[in-house]
């Protein structure tokens, strides 16, 4: 079954193309198609946001002692 010859290959063609027609096999090819290039899509989607979170953690404050101060605690001082 590994030594599949150009002979065989088109036989099995003839009987795909017969059991299914022109017309199905393309709405099968185009649907197939259709679902690959969505696939694609969520995957470098889903890297681009798994990229973005990663990046944001690794930036670190410029100075570690320097606490971060609220509106209001600005305006009291004032």
């Amino acid at each position: 079954m590994g030594n599949m010859g150009f002979w065989q290959l088109l036989i099995i063609l003839v009987i795909v193309v017969l059991l299914f027609g022109t017309k199905r096999l393309k709405g099968i090819g185009s649907d197939l198609g259709g679902a690959i290039k969505g696939f694609k899509k969520a995957v470098t989607e889903e890297d681009a946001d798994f990229k973005e979170p990663q990046n944001k953690v690794e930036e670190k404050p410029k100075a570690e002692g320097e606490a971060v101060k609220t509106e209001s605690e600005t305006k009291e001082k004032h």
